[in-house]
């Protein structure tokens, strides 16, 4: 299934202005590979047909599966393991041994897709740092997919998902299986607050955060939309805090206050005050 160069302009501003994620010409068969399943879902001919059902109804059903399909991006456990072995080998042991005992932690996964980033951050709490049953212990999840949001809550992964980058042990240990489905056990799940944001838009009253992952995602939106975003991390950031970026993302050209750290697997950013 293809698009005209005139439905694409269309599908790039119609997803620009409910998103902020910006789809050059380059996007195009991006952008045709992400909405040809929604031909079949929804009994359509052709994308030519998505894009006349959207014109006459922008806040349909469709319209929000559109941008439910051009958001959704790629996740799997564990991604690039390194950012993982610098949270549990290095970041979390800091963290802890300067709280104390009893005290609080609170990690934001910011563009969590189907959830399987923040569930591995719940796993190497659990594995790891048991001492911590002791404390306010808070996993925020959240992402602009109304269907991501749906799926994180559930915890809720096929085959093919529990294949990607998650250990047969952690997935005997934290799962429970279901036919062909695998169900995060409820221990997991407890510490889990999931709900829907569109970084690029204002933002409601957040917690300050000692774990921000905010991985993958900005490589999407334009310089400014990106200095926006970084700069409220910054006010929500502990100023001992984390923050982990994507492997091909970084701070180089926009203002912010954030300064990389090298970190013995990864690197990593704090604030400038830290």
């Amino acid at each position: 299934m293809t698009l005209s160069q005139a439905d694409f302009e269309y599908l790039a501003r119609f997803v620009l202005e409910k998103s902020s994620i910006s789809l050059g010409n380059d996007k195009m068969y991006l952008l045709e590979s992400r909405l040809a399943p929604l031909c079949r879902q929804y009994g359509i001919d052709n994308l030519s047909e998505i894009v006349a059902s959207i014109r006459q109804n922008p806040k349909s059903k469709l319209s929000n599966s559109v941008v439910d399909a051009v958001t959704t991006n790629e996740t799997y456990f564990f991604r690039d393991v390194k950012p993982f072995d610098e949270l549990g080998k290095e970041i979390l042991p800091r963290i802890v041994a300067r709280k104390g005992p009893n005290s609080s932690l609170n990690v934001w996964s910011a563009a969590c897709s189907s959830g399987q980033e923040i569930y591995s951050v719940a796993m190497i709490l659990e594995d790891s740092f048991p001492h911590l049953k002791n404390w306010s212990v808070k996993l925020y999840a959240s992402d602009i997919s109304s269907a991501m949001i749906e799926r994180t809550k559930a915890g809720v992964f096929n085959q093919f998902e529990v294949s990607r980058g998650l250990p047969a042990s952690l997935l005997i240990k934290h799962f429970n299986r279901k036919g062909e489905s695998f169900y995060v056990k409820e221990y997991l799940k407890s510490r889990l607050q999931v709900f829907p944001l569109n970084l690029a838009s204002p933002w409601p009253p957040l917690p300050s955060f000692d774990i921000i992952f905010l991985r993958n995602v900005l490589i999407y939106f334009d310089p400014s939309t990106k200095q926006g975003i970084l700069q409220r991390v910054e006010r929500v950031l502990d100023k001992e805090g984390a923050l982990f970026l994507g492997g091909s993302e970084s701070t180089l050209g926009l203002k912010t206050c954030l300064v990389r750290e090298s970190g013995r697997y990864c690197p990593w950013y704090r604030t400038l005050n830290s």
